[in-house]
């Protein structure tokens, strides 16, 4: 056999030698060959992004803050979102054009897009709905998906859905927030949260902390956080309440408003909540941050989950009644405005001039 046929039968052993290798190598180590195809690479780089469902007064600042503040919204990490109406997925990505944000046709698909999926719906009702929808929410777990709610639900609700994200392998994290509107934009909120410790750990330096100035853990107990949030938002609008009856009574006798807000702002008694809703309420501006109805039906919650608890809970009862009536009120028409409308409720039951003068201007 001359040279050259040496060399080429050489070669030939070599290919089918190095061939076997390949192939030996990739069983040992387990590759699937379908890991390698296009599809599949897709799949894998698409696991590395965050998602959120639910566009709304909340949601949106919050998913903004995840993107202007890097945790998404690169080509790596995209940012997955869905809402009920899609007008409001459009807005927030018009408004951010340099990040990544890709807006997915249902919540099922942007769970099975990421490891970790935030929601923010805006009542129960919505909640219920879109995660157990044919595409919804639990449609698209699996072993290993994380699903965190923000949302302020009941504490069987929270239950719920925590028992059947972990039945589909899943983990589960409650995480509802004290804040409205503009402490949603300006990552302010303060996270109440209860369920899976390794997840809150791997998102509170890495997540929340970029949408909240802080993060409290109550325990796994899933319920525990909602339990905190119904507490903190009863006692608020309990607050509004009182102080809307206050600034009332004050109007009526002939006292200026804004000056006994001035000394309630310099006294004890303060809030943060007096000093930013007092001066809208006086001239009667209640642009939604956090629109009444959700005030009341957290109220709502908390006074029957003290029911349970057999608290006496008077004080609060009697302000979720007030918020009730100021909510069915057809003629005042305020459910969807901002809590503090309760105030128009507080004058339309008063009887002093100032509130009559008021009701017709």
């Amino acid at each position: 056999m001359g040279t050259g046929a040496k060399t080429w039968k050489y070669l030939w052993l070599v290919a089918i030698l190095s061939n076997q290798f390949l192939n030996t190598a990739t069983s040992a180590f387990s590759y699937p060959r379908s890991l390698f195809d296009k599809h599949s690479f897709s799949k894998l780089k698409m696991t590395n992004g965050i998602g959120f469902i639910g566009i709304g007064i909340m949601g949106e600042g919050m998913a903004a803050r995840l993107l202007t503040e890097d945790i998404a919204g690169t080509k790596e990490k995209p940012l997955y979102i869905w809402n009920r109406t899609k007008a409001k997925c459009v807005d927030l990505k018009a408004r951010l054009p340099d990040y990544e944000v890709v807006i997915m046709d249902t919540a099922k698909e942007v769970v099975e897009a990421c490891s970790i999926t935030y929601c923010m719906l805006s009542t129960p009702e919505a909640s219920k709905a879109v995660f157990d929808a044919e595409a919804g929410v639990l449609a698209g777990v699996s072993d290993g998906k994380s699903i965190v709610d923000c949302a302020t639900l009941a504490e069987d609700d929270m239950k719920r859905m925590c028992a059947a994200v972990m039945a589909k392998g899943g983990i589960f994290l409650e995480a509802p927030v004290s804040g409205s509107k503009a402490p949603a934009a300006n990552g302010s909120l303060i996270f109440l949260c209860a369920g899976s410790k390794p997840l809150f750990d791997e998102i509170e330096q890495n997540g929340l902390n970029v949408m909240g100035k802080a993060s409290h853990f109550f325990g796994e107990e899933v319920g525990d956080g909602t339990k905190a949030k119904l507490i903190v938002n009863s006692l608020m609008g309990t607050m509004v309440a009182a102080f809307g009856e206050g600034l009332a009574l004050a109007e009526n006798v002939g006292l200026d408003p804004t000056t006994i807000m001035e000394v309630i702002g310099q006294g004890a008694i303060q809030s943060p909540v007096y000093g930013l809703k007092g001066p809208k309420m006086i001239v009667k501006n209640h642009a939604p941050n956090f629109p009444l109805k959700h005030a009341h039906k957290d109220m709502k919650l908390a006074s029957d989950m003290a029911k349970k608890a057999k608290v006496e809970y008077s004080i609060m009862d009697k302000a979720e009644e007030l918020f009730s009536r100021a909510r069915e009120d057809s003629e005042l028409n305020v459910a969807d405005q901002d809590f503090s409308a309760v105030f128009e409720m507080i004058h339309k039951e008063s009887e002093g001039e100032f509130s009559k003068k008021r009701k017709l201007s």
